[in-house]
């Protein structure tokens, strides 16, 4: 790669679907709680940027929600919490430190979870059960998460973020489907979301299959977003990149299993499997994981497939 190209620059023109002058690459992991906060996961996450040579900085979000009471029968979720502006004033701190640090030579972007995986972490939330039992109090307590949502939103944007990788889950086939509850349910709480992020420069949906797969991924294909991730494996089918770029009308970002040799190695494995990838990519793609790669994953075997996008 050309390493007077600004990477900026490059993602930019993924998003606008331009074919950029390489294949851009980037993959991410959760680091040790060490580095969550501060100057630590500030620095942290430009280690990983720059050993990796990954083409935006992909900030992990893992700020913990405030303890709450169970989420016991279905009436508990019209008592979630809402948070205060001042709680999102930690990692939107860790999301200026990086753009300070990194935003004239790349792209910082913002993992950001759905309302209904934030809800999801409170003991007890039992979403499909409750929503038989109590769909109007199911919709306010997930109304009052998307506020939360929303509201570390506006935080980043403040600070100067280039965009969010939205993350979305509830449609998979062991949960909720891709049926009404999802679309009366979950799916509205996504796009009032992506509704708060607007236009920044670069957005990513992620369709996270991290508790399960898909049937179907028909329901997401009118989200917003520059850039699609997820899996390629639906249903009884595996997708090609290109294919998945088709469905979604948009460049495609993945290829790659976070378990498979990414994880274990070796690099010669990696590099093969990553040429395979690019083999079947569309015209406008990046090379990357289905997911976050498991957190003891060699940064050298990750270099070893960036590399190899970036011969490309």
């Amino acid at each position: 790669m050309n390493k007077r190209i600004n990477k900026r620059d490059v993602m930019l023109s993924l998003a606008h679907g331009e074919k950029p002058p390489y294949t851009p690459a980037a993959f991410f992991l959760h680091f040790d709680p060490a580095f969550h906060r501060g100057e630590a996961a500030v620095d942290k996450h430009l280690e990983f940027f720059r050993a990796t040579d990954m083409d935006f900085v992909k900030v992990q979000y893992e700020q913990r929600q405030p303890p709450h009471a169970p989420i016991r029968r279905a009436e508990d979720w019209a008592d979630m919490p809402l948070y205060p502006h001042d709680f999102f004033e930690e990692p939107a701190a860790v999301v200026g430190g990086l753009v300070k640090a990194a935003k004239r030579e790349a792209l910082v972007i913002l993992t950001l979870y759905s309302p209904l995986m934030w809800a999801a972490r409170l003991e007890g939330a039992d979403i499909a059960k409750h929503l038989q039992e109590n769909p109007d109090a199911v919709a306010k307590g997930m109304e009052i998460m998307t506020e939360n949502v929303r509201r570390l939103v506006a935080a980043c944007k403040r600070v100067g973020v280039d965009g969010f990788y939205v993350s979305t889950q509830g449609g998979e086939t062991n949960r909720l489907g891709t049926g009404d509850l999802f679309r009366t349910y979950v799916k509205p709480s996504d796009l009032a979301v992506w509704d708060a992020i607007g236009d920044t420069p670069c957005n990513i949906l992620h369709v996270c299959d991290y508790q399960g797969p898909y049937d179907d991924l028909s329901p997401f294909t009118d989200y917003p977003g520059h850039i699609v991730n997820c899996s390629l494996e639906v249903g009884d089918r595996t997708l090609t990149p290109r294919e998945a770029a088709e469905l979604f009308g948009r460049p495609f970002m993945g290829g790659m299993l976070r378990k498979g040799a990414l994880s274990t190695g070796p690099v010669a494995q990696i590099q093969r499997e990553a040429e395979a990838v690019l083999a079947q990519a569309p015209k406008c793609f990046l090379l990357a994981a289905d997911c976050t790669v498991l957190p003891d994953t060699p940064w050298s075997n990750l270099r070893a497939a960036v590399d190899v996008a970036h011969a490309n």
